[in-house]
């Protein structure tokens, strides 16, 4: 090797390939200006991205779910869910801060860990955010129906608003949002946040709306019994209340796109966590101690009911359902956000085809991509019900989760001097807790959710071997190198053949 050529890449086998995060940090930008995207997202403006991503179907529609588990021990279980969240925001937002790029967990596990493991985390990814967008999309119709249903007495035919599974034929509502969120995220980003910020505060204030009215009917006989399923209840019910906290690492996708990333990164996400925590707590108590678990249990749409029955009017109730289809459209667009931006980071390491890092010059986004990504999502949106994507959809958040803080451990270990604007607390006591409260909760999911979630990553790993590692643009440059060193040792060592075989050079007159 020439003495002034440094190595592209560090010696190692395909899948233990690493990024470094300082050349993770160059080829982005993310200290300048992102590969071709713009930023324009301030503090406020990524607050409330990250609360739209997080705030909707899970608190709107799966607290029936949640509470059909854990009765009124409910508020327990989304405190276990939150601790969940908190330990890992800590490791989200250290990591956020040192390596502010717009492939968030993918790009973290690839500096970490390695390519295989990167890509594997990057197809959870992929789960977590595609197919949240589809259950997601499914509670914005069974809410439009609640809307429709108050405002004017008619709802949606089931044939049009429900998949198969749930007695229609396609969910045409749920495509129609996702459509619609693509045409927005297709114009801008600014466009897109400006949005998000403004139905994240509509529905902050709806949830607001909700308790006031709410705990006007509190009664303390409804607590009772509290725990009636004891721990394992707890436990179930926390696994599903983990599905409403999805998407607050959502805002590490927004990494190209931020005014001063570093800091902005670390304190959106661990404000997210306390303000949707606080959320969360207060109206799932609020909603069993006014109702009854039995009766939230039994309706998916339970706050409209709820403020119905307290008013003694449908014009409450109408209003709740108006915010929750707000609120769910506001995740949908979102989380449709980072999908597209990890896929942008998977194809500018050649482990995903390059039409998912096209950006368009004219509106500076990765136009083709968010089109494709839509696409794949309505499809299991329009056919698929509720139930049976969350649990595959939260045991993939989790296993993210569980890499994302082993990713600081490896870190800490690997670049002790990496410039980090935020530290965890209590290392390694914190990132070692958030390991074992997600396989926690991914024990609580059940065996027919870790034989899905197995099939899932197997199917991973299969995609890797055969497209991932083969155009891998970090193992094309190690394979270059070899070839240039070889060629160098092969120039270097043959002149003094020739001269050892031949003898001194004849001299001509």
């Amino acid at each position: 090797m020439g003495p002034n050529r440094p190595p592209a890449v560090s010696r190692s086998l395909p899948g233990r390939r690493l990024k470094s995060p300082a050349r993770l940090v160059a080829e982005s930008g993310a200290d300048l200006e992102g590969h071709g995207l713009k930023r324009t997202m301030g503090l406020f403006q990524l607050v409330c991205f990250g609360v739209g991503a997080i705030v909707g179907t899970g608190i709107f529609v799966g607290l029936s779910d949640s509470v059909a588990e854990a009765g009124p021990a409910v508020a327990v279980s989304y405190v276990l869910a939150a601790v969940t969240c908190v330990f890992t925001a800590f490791s989200f937002a250290e990591l956020g801060g040192a390596i502010p790029v717009s492939g968030s967990s993918y790009s973290f596990a690839y500096a970490a860990l390695g390519e295989r493991t990167a890509f594997l985390v990057g197809w959870c990814l992929l789960l977590e955010y595609g197919v949240s967008v589809s259950a997601v999309a499914v509670g914005w119709s069974q809410y439009l129906n609640e809307l429709l249903d108050s405002l004017t007495g008619w709802r949606l035919p089931a044939a049009l608003s429900a998949g198969p599974g749930e007695g229609g034929a396609v969910n045409l509502p749920a495509v129609v949002v996702i459509l619609l969120a693509a045409v927005l995220l297709a114009r801008g980003v600014r466009e897109s946040a400006r949005a998000t910020a403004a139905m994240a505060v509509l529905k902050i204030g709806i949830l607001l709306l909700f308790l006031a009215v709410a705990f006007t009917a509190f009664r303390d006989g409804n607590l009772t019994p509290f725990a009636g399923a004891g721990a394992s209840g707890v436990t179930a019910g926390a696994s599903l209340a983990f599905f409403s906290f999805i998407g607050f690492d959502a805002v590490t996708t927004a990494g190209e796109e931020v005014r001063e990333p570093r800091r902005n990164i670390p304190l959106a996400i661990l404000i997210c966590i306390g303000v949707v925590t606080l959320l969360y707590v207060a109206v799932a108590l609020a909603a069993v101690g006014a109702l009854g678990a039995g009766e939230v249990a039994a309706r998916p749409a339970a706050l409209s009911l709820i403020v119905d029955q307290v008013t003694g009017s449908a014009v409450g109730g109408g209003v709740i359902a108006f915010g929750a289809v707000v609120a769910i459209a506001s995740v949908v667009l979102a989380v449709m956000y980072g999908q597209t931006r990890i896929l942008m980071s998977m194809s500018r390491d050649g482990l995903m085809p390059r039409v998912f890092e096209r950006v368009s010059p004219r509106t500076a986004t990765p136009a083709a991509g968010t089109w494709i990504v839509a696409a794949a999502v309505a499809v299991p949106a329009a056919f698929s019900s509720l139930d049976v994507v969350v649990g595959l959809t939260t045991i993939g958040t989790l296993a993210v989760m569980a890499v994302v803080n082993v990713a600081v451990l490896a870190l800490r270990r690997a670049h002790p001097g990496l410039k980090r604007t935020f530290r965890v607390p209590l290392y390694p006591l914190s990132p070692l807790l958030g390991v074992g409260f997600c396989l926690y909760l991914i024990w609580g999911t059940g065996w027919s959710t870790w034989t899905q979630f197995a099939v899932f990553l197997a199917v991973g790993a299969g995609v890797y071997a055969l497209y991932g590692r083969g155009h891998s643009r970090l193992g094309r440059e190690q394979g270059a190198q070899d070839t240039q060193d070889t060629e160098d040792t092969e120039g270097a060592g043959e002149p003094a053949a020739v001269v050892a075989l031949s003898g001194p050079p004849v001299r001509r007159g």
